[in-house]
């Protein structure tokens, strides 16, 4: 049965705190969940309560100092993320575990071209050839609804809408089919319409 099978992701017990000139800043206290393979997970909170940093600490994106990831585990797979060296966790980042973050601006690299941000993780995780990544971008670029994707790999980010932006930073998100699917307000760009259909989207992948 599905709701017996080993969770693909089980944290626990995830602290994080922010050193400051002023103190310690507890931003993350005691969390735990577990998600299994083909489980949607919801975190809900205000504006401020530790969403994103939580999210972020799964993978270790915080700049150290002034974060501390004080205590917990994060076992992706069985393996805790928590414990691994930088190239184990580049194994991880992108290849098991995809993230969208909320501002794609500040996450696409400004100076190179759409398709060269797609493609990389593709050749470096999946082992494709050039011919084979550029393929897979377009496929990734028409999932999300961009139209001429094989042109449009050639642009720059700053060439885009902010919506079209944050369907670049989910085509890359799920170019390596990962494990664990981390979206951070992932339609807060999109109109009506294409938040559906990108919904739709994580949700099958």
């Amino acid at each position: 049965m599905a709701d017996q099978a080993a969770p693909v992701l089980d944290v626990k017990g995830l602290k994080t705190v922010f050193r400051t000139r002023g103190g310690e800043v507890h931003a993350v206290n005691d969390v735990s969940f577990h998600l299994r393979r083909g489980e949607l997970l919801g975190v809900v909170g205000e504006s401020g309560s530790g969403k994103s940093v939580t999210m972020m600490s799964l993978i270790r994106l915080l700049p150290s100092p002034p974060a501390d990831i004080r205590a917990g585990e994060v076992l992706l797979n069985g393996q805790d993320v928590l414990k691994l060296d930088d190239a184990g966790l580049r194994q991880v980042r992108g290849a098991k575990v995809g993230f969208v973050f909320q501002d794609p601006m500040t996450s696409l690299n400004p100076v190179f071209t759409v398709g060269d941000q797609i493609m990389e993780p593709l050749r470096r995780h999946m082992g494709m050839t050039k011919a084979q990544a550029l393929a897979r971008a377009v496929e990734l670029l028409e999932l999300v609804g961009i139209p001429d994707a094989r042109k449009r790999l050639s642009s720059y980010p700053h060439q885009f809408s902010g919506g079209m932006r944050q369907r670049v930073m989910i085509a890359i998100a799920l170019a390596c089919d990962p494990d664990v699917l981390i979206a951070d307000e992932p339609t807060t760009a999109l109109d009506v319409t294409i938040q559906a259909q990108i919904l739709e989207l994580v949700k099958e992948a």
